[in-house]
């Protein structure tokens, strides 16, 4: 369970406005503050919800990166700057973080989640957003996430749609039960916007906070499905696979 640290006075006022709405209040936002997310990949998706949740005042954002930012990045990218081009990202990412919110520990890992990283890095915080687009860093967050406990938000979209959904342990499908067999080939470049992406980043940081916070509804069990070609949002109910063979009986 997250902590509940005091805020500062500064802390008071930056926050005044969202403490305003009707089933939050200043002990939720303590909590935001006690609490720590892991971030798998800070590009469209990922970068959008870290930048969302710093500004909400999340206490500390691990950051998982790999690579150097190319020109092919800063259409979807929002962390990042043109000035930078070649320069590694995830330093660049913390850097426009911190300068956002200095009240945030942003702590950086300038490589993608592998074997040999996955269980410390989860092991470390309380929720983990996973905005990976390969699916062997997606199934290793879920693994972990469903080993230690924690729950684990799966994001994911191409070309026009996205969609998403929370993963409690315990309590709802796992990656593995919505993917039983390993899918087709998957290519690192793909077709997006980066509006496509910012909204699924927008809609993961706002789950992201309820869950760690504790209210509203959020996606357990469900799978949000957007369309922005045409404008429509669809919540699908998912099932958990008793034979799963990460999070089965």
């Amino acid at each position: 369970m997250p902590s509940r640290p005091p805020l500062t006075p500064e802390e008071l006022a930056i926050y005044e406005w969202q403490m305003w709405v009707s089933d939050f209040d200043e002990n939720r936002q303590r909590i935001l503050k006690g609490s720590s997310v892991l971030i798998s990949r800070c590009g469209g998706v990922g970068g959008t919800a870290a930048l969302q949740l710093a500004a909400a005042g999340i206490g500390r954002l691990v950051l998982a990166h790999g690579g150097i930012l190319k020109l092919s990045d800063l259409h979807r990218q929002i962390l990042m700057s043109h000035a930078r081009v070649g320069q590694g990202r995830v330093e660049m990412a913390a850097e426009r973080l911190r300068q956002l919110n200095p009240h945030v520990r942003i702590d950086t890992i300038p490589e993608n989640i592998s074997e040999s990283n996955a269980r410390r890095l989860v092991s470390e915080v309380d929720l983990i957003i996973d905005a990976a687009p390969l699916f062997a860093e997606r199934f290793l967050m879920n693994r972990e996430a469903v080993r230690q406990r924690k729950p684990l938000l799966e994001c994911a979209m191409y070309d026009m749609e996205a969609q998403l959904t929370t993963v409690i342990p315990g309590r709802t499908p796992c990656l593995a039960c919505l993917y039983p067999a390993d899918p087709p080939a998957w290519h690192r470049q793909f077709p997006v916007f980066g509006a496509v992406s910012g909204t699924i980043g927008c809609i993961a940081a706002m789950e992201a906070i309820k869950v760690l916070a504790g209210f509203g509804e959020v996606l357990a069990g469900k799978l949000l499905a957007c369309n922005l070609r045409d404008m429509t949002f669809r919540t699908v109910k998912i099932e958990r696979r008793p034979d799963c063979p990460v999070c089965g009986d």
